[in-house]
């Protein structure tokens, strides 16, 4: 128990996968100062905001994510789909040309982008 307390970006996954969504997010609230360039900490944070229906507060941890690490196709991807709960169409839209451009075979991207540009 003592190495969560040394690694807390694991103390809050330990608690996202408890179901204990609240308590994760106090938890990385109180961490966020500290771990503000941390990608995976951003990214960590936005998925809690989203497992709880919060896109709104999301978007900023996913936005922050994405500066930090541009290449990261998950990051990216929920990205897309906060863009898609706040009805951000044209946000989505570029996010999903990104996917692409950096993984082309990305079935799941290119169809989502086909489907958005047909809207």
């Amino acid at each position: 128990m003592v190495g969560l307390f040394k690694h807390p970006k694991r103390q809050i996954k330990k608690l996202l996968r408890d179901g204990e969504y609240d308590e994760a997010i106090a938890f990385g609230m109180n961490l966020e100062s500290k771990y503000s360039e941390d990608h995976d900490f951003m990214f960590i944070m936005g998925s809690a905001f989203f497992i709880v229906d919060d896109a709104q507060r999301a978007l900023p941890y996913f936005e922050k994510a994405f500066q930090l690490d541009d290449g990261d196709v998950e990051t990216l991807t929920l990205k897309t789909n906060v863009h898609l709960a706040l009805e951000q169409k044209d946000e989505a839209l570029a996010c999903c040309r990104y996917i692409v451009k950096l993984q082309p075979k990305n079935t799941e991207a290119q169809e989502l982008l086909e489907k958005l540009e047909s809207i």
